[in-house]
């Protein structure tokens, strides 16, 4: 499948609220800007997931819905290119997963209604009112909020307690808002014993330069953050951290590509569950009454091989605790 290529489980289109209660029977159209390149198992295992949570509510392909998808590839201009594109055909709800995708479409429309997915703390970075009531055309799914890095720092202290330096990796072109979360992992790497640094990165050259640095002295650690640029240069910063001896923490995929641990939500459940907010607003639900929902499930995911090879034993009772292990 092309980057740019045009996947259309339906067909039809309508402009929002106006069309879409005029013609209750009519075929509605959806947008979808999603951050990773179209072959990614994880964007196509998101697609299949949101267009099967529609069908289960009555969507259905060929009847009465057509989703139009792009695939930025974490590409800051693609991010701009096809929220253009998307804007343009007048959708009735636009989906945008991550940062960059909801500030890229959230500039160019005040109108359409936006339901994000994957988004950091959004009243935090003013882009809704309140999560009771976001006012405007943007609501959504969080997948964060600044108190889980307690997590994330516990859970590395617990499995690497010769730990005494934390360095958060992000891009701040693709996570924006990761600052807003600095004064929680300060005050809980305080409670912890721990120094904390930030290490913004833009490139694979960055990552090695960041990852060398830290490992100059003992007891250091990664926190990578939920970043789509962190998820797409994930091998580039396990390989970095590997040869340096240290131990990473971060999305499900950082680990399972052989980074140590993972506490958060499930990338592809999430994608699922914004369809309920896409099928109220088509019936008519206007996204500024529609509460910003928080996780409420984070799971845990164990390297045990990684924990190995950096000479780490995961605790028994951190173990019992995970949802799943690989070895």
């Amino acid at each position: 499948m092309r980057r740019r290529e045009l996947i259309s489980l339906f067909a039809g289109a309508a402009a929002w609220p106006i069309a879409a209660r005029a013609q209750p029977q009519g075929i509605r159209r959806v947008g979808c800007l999603m951050p990773w390149p179209d072959s990614d198992p994880v964007a196509r295992a998101s697609v299949t997931a949101f267009a099967d949570a529609l069908g289960h509510l009555g969507w259905n392909d060929d009847r009465n819905i057509r989703i139009d998808y792009r695939f930025a590839a974490n590409e800051p201009t693609l991010f701009k290119t096809y929220a253009a594109e998307l804007v343009g055909q007048a959708p009735n709800v636009i989906v945008a997963s991550t940062p960059p995708a909801v500030a890229a479409v959230r500039q160019l429309t005040g109108t359409i209604p936006i339901v994000f997915v994957l988004m950091l703390d959004p009243v935090g970075s003013g882009l809704v009112q309140s999560l009771a009531r976001p006012g405007g055309n943007v609501t959504g799914f969080g997948v964060l909020e600044p108190s889980i890095m307690g997590k994330w720092l516990q859970l590395l202290k617990d499995v690497g307690p010769r730990i005494t330096r934390v360095a958060v990796i992000f891009n701040p072109e693709t996570a924006p808002h990761a600052t807003l979360f600095t004064p929680e992992i300060e005050a809980d790497a305080r409670s912890l014993g721990l120094a904390t640094a930030l290490a913004p990165v833009h490139n694979d050259a960055e990552i090695e330069e960041v990852v060398t640095a830290h490992a100059r002295q003992p007891g250091g650690g990664l926190i990578c953050a939920p970043d789509s640029f962190v998820y797409t240069h994930r091998y580039v910063i396990n390989a970095a951290a590997a040869r340096h001896g240290l131990p990473a923490i971060g999305l499900p995929e950082l680990v399972r590509a052989g980074g140590l641990i993972s506490y958060f939500v499930d990338l592809v459940d999430a994608h699922a569950q914004a369809a309920s907010y896409v099928d109220r607003i088509l019936k008519g639900a206007n996204p500024a009454d529609l509460p910003i929902q928080q996780p409420t499930k984070y799971s845990l995911i164990i390297n045990l091989k990684t924990a190995k090879a950096l000479g780490l034993t995961v605790p028994p009772a951190v173990l019992a605790a995970a949802d799943e292990v690989i070895e």
